[in-house]
């Protein structure tokens, strides 16, 4: 009945749903928080493009529309299956001031409102969000710290599988990333500017978006629910429309569901990301409201009451 709800209808049957994947470059990358190179990115939105992704292949088995887009990797890249919605080369690192003008956040979420809104007109009803970027972890850790608020200790992980000494690495850049951004804290957008990255903008502007048209946002792991606790503090009523499909290892992950007053419906140890987590939840969004729908009551069914 949550998304009865949500979608202020009692039509409850199974939902159209899309996984939408927004792939961005971080300048946190530089400051070596990551065990792989900033060249995956890229490589894995080509991967996206030929199929070969763990999306890609969830995506097909489950009957999923899967939309990807490049909000800003490095290197663009080109193919019918991308769509682009570039911010820019990667963004800054925040170490040194703001990852990004306000107003390229204000564009990048901009471009997710009306992507929200296209997939709406297409009959999607169920948004699952998806991500991909080397130092998207970081980015994550950093907006939690900021709008939680939290220590950065408490909110960063072990991301793609660091080690201790580039976890404590890992940690500082976070904070000298606060400290280089302490005027933006206390303003959602401005914090989102400051330390998140451009696929998170975009990610932004999907929650809204999918919002104001009565869908459901499916939150994938930790730097998709980053980016859905920012959208939430710019409009708060959203949270209703969200669900949490699983719980990441990250601690941050946590620490977020509990501030979005959510709770997940798998908890699986996945941490991949690239939207994962949220294709495997839609089957068991969609089986219960099939359920709802479908499912004969004791009365109707003729079955003796207790």
């Amino acid at each position: 009945m949550a998304i009865a709800a949500m979608r202020g209808t009692p039509d409850v049957r199974p939902l159209e749903a899309a996984i939408v994947v927004v792939a961005g470059d971080h300048g946190y990358a530089s400051e070596g928080v990551s065990a792989y190179p900033q060249a995956v990115t890229a490589q894995m939105l080509s991967n996206f493009a030929s199929g070969g992704a763990a999306i890609n292949v969830l995506t097909r088995q489950l009957g999923l529309q899967l939309v990807v887009v490049d909000a800003g990797v490095v290197e663009p890249f080109e193919h019918p299956a991308v769509r682009s919605l570039r911010l820019g080369a990667g963004t800054r690192t925040a170490t040194g001031g703001a990852a990004m003008p306000k107003s390229t956040a204000e564009k990048g979420i901009a471009a997710g409102i009306a992507l929200a809104h296209e997939l709406a007109d297409d009959g999607i009803g169920l948004v699952g969000l998806g991500e991909m970027g080397i130092g998207n972890t970081t980015a994550a850790s950093s907006l939690a710290a900021a709008l939680l608020p939290a220590e950065p200790n408490a909110v960063s992980g072990r991301g793609t599988g660091i080690d201790d000494d580039t976890l404590a690495r890992k940690i500082q850049v976070v904070e000298r990333a606060l400290a280089a951004n302490t005027e933006a804290i206390g303003d959602p957008l401005s914090v989102l500017a400051g330390l998140g990255g451009f696929e998170q903008t975009v990610l932004v502007g999907i929650c809204l978006g999918t919002a104001a048209r009565r869908g459901v946002v499916l939150l994938d792991g930790f730097v998709s629910s980053a980016a859905a606790l920012a959208a939430v503090r710019l409009a708060p009523a959203i949270a209703a429309r969200m669900i949490a499909s699983h719980r990441s290892p990250e601690p941050g992950h946590t620490r977020i569901l509990d501030a979005l007053a959510l709770t997940p419906l798998l908890d699986l140890g996945l941490r991949l990301g690239e939207g994962t987590g949220a294709a495997l939840a839609v089957p068991v969004v969609n089986s219960a409201l099939a359920l709802m729908a479908e499912m004969a009551t004791f009365a109707g069914a003729g079955v003796s009451d207790r």
